[in-house]
């Protein structure tokens, strides 16, 4: 039985990784985890220089889900080379580092610094708000994300995926621009933005106003933007959004999916990853599937 997949080259031995922001760069839960056991570990995003985040509260649960502003907190660049790259290279997993910035020039910087760093691939988090633009996000607007893929293309050593947010009118439409512009995948999706209220104190709950929600709740979403997109490019999709299980995993692998990412189901199960890729093995068994890649796309 083979569960291994292709994405730019880059072979994973099954095609589950993490989701950024949700897993840090694996040092907690490798204390529960066997890190080798995963396709790739996808890091916390990771800016040019040190990020405070946002004032707290930054997370709250909500009905299926959760809601978070962290804000991308991180050490920056020069801390991460320093200390998580070389944790990560102690696994046999490959290595996906997520970049975010709130300039052009921003991103460009840490995807220079990566050049020559033992990693695998780059995802870069377009949600970030783009400051010279009003502070909409980079992945709102197809010419900003067709720029922004393109310049990263300059200069990146290693293959890029461009994680698409699914707070736009038309999904396929992003991922078309970031094909265009020479995107090597894409991932999606991104949170989706969303507000909780404290009746009681007539305040928002988050100190943010607003948060990202993820979580089962936000998996139908996800499931048809990453079918809507599988059909609009022919370049390798990540699916991830409420992917609690292994049968969330082949849903979003037969809607086009050619890995999957596991995100808030890590905070309530530090085991979820690898429960997702004993799940896919369970399904792949069961319906006599010798190859995880005749699932992709697959759907009738």
């Amino acid at each position: 039985m083979n569960t291994s997949v292709k994405i730019a080259g880059v072979e994973f031995k099954n095609p589950v990784t993490t989701a950024s922001g949700t897993f840090g760069s694996g040092m907690e839960y490798s204390q529960f985890v066997d890190l080798s056991r995963l396709g790739a570990v996808t890091t916390k995003g990771v800016a040019l220089t040190p990020w405070q985040g946002n004032p707290t509260i930054r997370v709250t649960e909500v009905y299926g889900g959760m809601l978070n502003a962290i804000g991308l907190q991180n050490p920056g660049i020069e801390v991460f080379c320093e200390r998580d790259i070389p944790f990560l290279k102690k696994y046999d997993t490959k290595i996906i580092v997520n970049v975010c910035g709130k300039t052009v020039e921003e991103y460009v910087g840490v995807v220079e610094k990566l050049a020559s760093q033992p990693v695998d691939m780059l995802e870069i988090n377009v949600s970030c708000p783009n400051v010279k633009e009003g502070a909409i996000a980079f992945g709102q607007d197809a010419k900003a994300l067709e720029n922004i893929t393109r310049e990263i293309k300059k200069v990146a050593k290693q293959p890029v995926i461009m994680k698409l947010s699914p707070n736009v009118t038309r999904i396929a439409d992003m991922a078309r621009a970031a094909e265009a512009a020479g995107a090597d995948a894409i991932s999606l999706i991104n949170t989706i933005t969303g507000m909780k209220i404290d009746i009681n104190r007539r305040k928002f709950v988050l100190a943010n106003k607003t948060g990202g929600m993820s979580g089962p709740a936000i998996k139908p979403v996800a499931v048809r933007m990453v079918y809507e997109c599988a059909q609009a490019v022919k370049i390798p999709i990540i699916g991830m959004g409420g992917i609690m299980n292994g049968e969330d995993a082949i849903e979003f692998i037969l809607a086009g999916a050619t890995m999957v990412a596991v995100g808030a189901a890590n905070f309530t199960n530090p085991l979820a990853t690898v429960e997702v890729i004993d799940g896919i093995e369970r399904y792949m068994k069961e319906q006599n599937v010798a190859d995880i890649n005749e699932l992709i796309g697959a759907v009738q």
